[in-house]
């Protein structure tokens, strides 16, 4: 062992070698016995892993020789061979995410972690962590992606563009999941930590700005949320950055696409899937193709050829990408709305059943809109019955989602399917259910006057 080493074995903290120590024994799945060897004694061993006795220099190698790693790393020095075989593991994490095997992926990053106890290296370990956290996201587990994406956002010593980066997946699951208070909260504190970090004019900066306004737009503040677009698609011109752009158009779309202007929303996502295609991000790409091809359905006349091919190059992709089940889910709602368009009635309702399967609880609002459209596939084969009781799953589906903007237009739809197949009762409480969710509410009148 050379003088450093020495140096380094005297300053160590007895605990944190022994902890070192035991974590790469058990790695190697060695018992102590078999690490002890006629070198030590086992009880001698198991004071050094407790953190009771530091070894000797000479000790020290002859662990490290029987456990087949180097002097260094059992030091806490990361050496450059480990740090590459753990980068390279953490490569494989994010090719699986992309390749749609969110299992595997946190499977990988699951062993970056366990490597990285005994190897420390801050930057892998963050990114390990995100990667986990967007494969928990993938599998639809919102708690365990949250904390993950919490507790990177609120590391001391997570880098800034780290923090940005996490910080946008950390708003999008909270909007994801309904608590758009927190989803506007958590984007805004970030962002401010980025202007005063000077990275306000990052592709970070600009697609969390937008994920922001997405989240207002959501909670029924459209005009606040389409200005924030604006200034992020004027932000995202200046950098000049396709990635940026595309993500600002792409909000921007979908902004104006909600409040019924689908002539301007349809060549806004056509410009921001033209952007994004210059890149590699296909979990993206695929989003946005899905996004384009229901807004292509909702044009008058609905584009239903081009839409269709759109739906089933997203659904193709989203299959190979790191995509949530709520993303495969309204893709696929949108494949069974291309086909009842089209006059395939069997073919749609086949696809809304794989809606409600992809979905799993994670998306609702899909989950309702596939119902309704299944009503709608009945009604149109004149079976009146069936589509009653298909809309009244939908409507029982809504009500579990409760006010949100997101479900105001459905209850509406709803409300006129309903009149259509006799269930006036129905219709007027969804109506009534479609106002609310909008944020209106019945005034209270004021008491009458009397006149003395």
């Amino acid at each position: 062992m050379d003088s450093r080493h020495v140096d380094l074995l005297r300053g160590s903290d007895p605990v944190e070698l022994g902890h070192r120590l035991k974590a790469v024994r058990l790695t190697r799945g060695l018992t102590q016995a078999d690490v002890a060897g006629d070198a030590m004694s086992v009880a001698y061993l198991s004071r050094m892993e407790s953190g009771q006795r530091r070894p000797t220099a000479k000790m020290l190698v002859e662990i490290a020789l029987r456990l087949g790693v180097s002097v260094e790393e059992l030091l806490g020095e990361t050496t450059h061979r480990e740090v590459d075989e753990i980068r390279l593991t953490l490569d494989y994490a994010e090719l699986s995410l992309e390749s749609g095997e969110a299992h595997e992926a946190l499977t990988h990053a699951h062993e970056a972690l366990a490597r990285l106890e005994t190897a420390p290296a801050d930057a892998l370990h963050d990114r390990a962590r995100f990667l986990k956290a967007r494969a928990h996201e993938a599998l639809g587990h919102t708690d365990e992606a949250l904390d993950e994406l919490e507790g990177l956002v609120g590391g001391s010593s997570v880098s800034a563009l780290m923090r940005a980066t996490a910080g946008i997946a950390l708003s999008r699951v909270y909007r994801d999941s309904g608590d758009l208070a927190q989803a506007i909260d958590t984007g805004e504190r970030i962002l401010a930590d980025l202007t005063e970090s000077g990275l306000d004019s990052s592709d970070e900066a600009v697609q969390l700005t937008v994920t922001i306004a997405a989240a207002y737009f959501e909670r029924g503040d459209s005009g606040h949320a389409v200005r924030i677009c604006r200034g992020a698609i004027a932000k995202a011109e200046a950098l000049g950055s396709p990635r940026a752009r595309a993500s600002a158009y792409w909000n921007a779309s979908a902004m104006q696409a909600r409040r019924g202007d689908i002539v301007n929303a349809a060549p806004l996502a056509a410009r921001a899937l033209a952007l994004l295609s210059e890149g590699q991000d296909t979990r993206n790409l695929a989003r946005l193709r899905g996004e384009l091809g229901r807004l292509q359905l909702t044009l008058d006349p609905p584009d239903v050829e081009q839409a269709r091919q759109n739906l089933e190059k997203a659904a193709e992709e989203l299959d190979w990408s790191s995509a949530a089940p709520v993303d495969k889910a309204w893709t696929q709602l949108g494949l069974a709305r291309a086909r009842f368009l089209a006059g395939d009635l069997a073919g749609s309702r086949e696809l809304t059943v794989e809606v409600r399967e992809m979905s799993d609880g994670h998306a609702p609002l899909a989950e309702a809109e596939a119902r309704a459209l299944e009503g709608q596939t009945y009604a149109a084969e004149g079976d009146m019955a069936q589509a009653a009781a298909a809309y009244q799953e939908a409507v029982h589906l809504l009500s579990a989602i409760g006010a949100d903007r997101g479900a105001a237009q459905l209850w509406f739809d709803l409300a006129g399917l309903l009149e259509q197949v006799g269930e006036a009762e129905s219709a007027s409480d969804a109506y009534k259910r479609a106002a609310a969710s909008t944020g209106l509410r019945t005034r209270t009148n004021a008491p009458a006057r009397t006149l003395v």
